[in-house]
């Protein structure tokens, strides 16, 4: 597909219940390959979410925001058909993260189905960086909700929202 006088922008969708540093580490990757990285927050996405769509954004958006004013990433909620977002957007590709090879099975039934659905963008595997693998998003929250420390797995923002929601005793 020809990018002749178009961005090459990326969709980096997913829950993101909360944002994590591995999180980021795709993002700041992906800016490395693209001119613009869209981060979608997604508002559905079956499952029960510790923070609202709302608090998802806001933390995202709190997390890139240097990037951000670099133009090279924006943030936005979406609820929906992936493949719809990636035609009305024009993007190029689609991010997707691949920890270890137990994430690799279902990712990549998600971009064949992605494929069949919006030709008009490639999944793009990325991993976190190294000391960012063992990394999800359920780590922190059962980390946090046993008042364990989440300083340095998470930006800022996110360790204080996690201790809004889980207060020590």
């Amino acid at each position: 597909m020809s990018t002749t006088g178009t961005i090459r922008r990326a969709l980096y969708p997913g829950t993101f219940d909360p944002v994590t540093n591995g999180h980021l580490s795709l993002i700041e990757r992906a800016c490395n390959l693209f001119a613009e990285v869209l981060v979608a927050v997604a508002v559905n996405a079956g499952k029960e979410p510790l923070f609202t769509p709302q608090e998802r954004l806001e933390m995202m958006r709190e997390s890139v925001a240097e990037l951000a004013e670099k133009d090279q990433v924006r943030v936005e909620l979406f609820d929906g058909l992936l493949a719809d977002l990636v035609k009305n957007k024009q993007a190029v590709a689609i991010i997707r993260g691949l920890r270890a090879v137990s994430d690799f099975e279902y990712e990549f039934q998600m971009a064949l189905m992605n494929r069949k659905l919006a030709r008009e963008a490639e999944t793009v595997f990325l991993m976190p960086a190294l000391s960012w693998v063992y990394l999800s998003s359920s780590i922190v929250k059962d980390v946090s909700a046993n008042r364990g420390d989440v300083t340095g797995l998470v930006p800022t923002p996110v360790a204080e929202a996690l201790l809004r929601k889980f207060p020590s005793r």
